[in-house]
């Protein structure tokens, strides 16, 4: 198992998780991104620097992606693409896509997004908290403890 993250709008304490996540299980992390992004040295942890446009990242992590790897994300669009393509979807908030969730949040996606584009104001997410970062991080371990190499 390798892990994506979908890295220019992921929150940098959910970085920190996965790069000691990464060097502690010995797992391949990529950060795609078009910007820089800072990583510590190691043999585990890299970057790719696309190039800027609309979704050029997400293209980038679909083309690299294996089955049975972990994206993470809060793109939904990319986590639909990711699960069809038999992989792992991990929002930074600490929710996994799955097969049975992914059309119901891509369909509340289309729907703010119709809203926003006809002038209503959806308002932001809400603020990153102690509780999802902790979900998050769990649901991370569980993972990576249950694809362990032998």
């Amino acid at each position: 198992m390798q892990i994506w993250v979908d890295a220019d709008a992921c929150p940098n304490v959910i970085k920190d998780i996965l790069f000691r996540a990464a060097e502690r299980t010995k797992t391949a992390l990529t950060l795609v991104a078009n910007q820089p992004v800072k990583i510590p040295p190691s043999r585990y942890i890299k970057t790719v620097r696309v190039a800027n446009g609309f979704d050029v990242a997400d293209k980038e992590i679909i083309e690299q992606l294996g089955p049975g790897d972990l994206v993470v994300t809060a793109d939904i669009p990319l986590a639909a693409e990711v699960v069809e393509k038999g992989a792992h979807a991990l929002n930074p908030r600490g929710e996994f896509y799955t097969e049975e969730n992914i059309r119901q949040r891509l369909a509340m996606r289309n729907f703010m997004d119709e809203l926003r584009s006809s002038g209503v104001n959806t308002g932001g997410p809400p603020t990153f908290s102690h509780t999802e970062r902790q979900a998050f991080a769990n649901h991370l371990d569980r993972l990576l403890t249950k694809h362990k190499p032998a």
